[in-house]
């Protein structure tokens, strides 16, 4: 089990699909293929995401899927700046959604706040749109 999670907003996705096709993009992996996400903060907790830990995506408002988190790089941008890459896995698990407000950069999440997996069986299944999941989310049917 994971001693933590983060949280962040996937900017410009429309669905998890779409956050699938950009991660498959030459610009969103590293040196190795691996997608990567590139943030200014590098986690204090390091160790314990390192643990089994995950990036929870929030998509159009809504918790809808993980990744892995494998590893942190350090990446110097052409700016001089040292950011954190947060290598991830490739694959992308969907979650049970959950209503999430907007928020800046990411956050800390505890394993018992996080979303369930949906079952292996559901994992395939179209996105619904975001305005139906939403909703249906906020009624505790999803």
């Amino acid at each position: 089990m994971a001693k933590l999670h983060l949280i962040k907003l996937s900017v410009g996705s429309e669905s998890v699909d779409s956050l699938i096709q950009w991660q498959s993009s030459a610009r969103a992996q590293g040196p190795d293929g691996l997608p990567r996400h590139i943030t200014r903060m590098w986690p204090k907790r390091e160790a314990e995401l390192l643990e089994g830990g995950s990036i929870y995506w929030v998509v159009q408002g809504l918790v809808q899927c993980r990744q892995r988190l494998l590893r942190f790089d350090e990446v110097i941008g052409s700016d001089g700046i040292r950011r954190c890459a947060f290598v991830l896995d490739p694959e992308v698990i969907r979650t049970s959604t959950a209503p999430k407000r907007p928020f800046q950069g990411w956050r800390y999440l505890k394993p018992e706040d996080a979303p369930a997996d949906l079952p292996a069986h559901r994992q395939e299944e179209d996105d619904l749109p975001a305005d139906l999941s939403a909703a249906l989310a906020d009624i505790g049917v999803l």
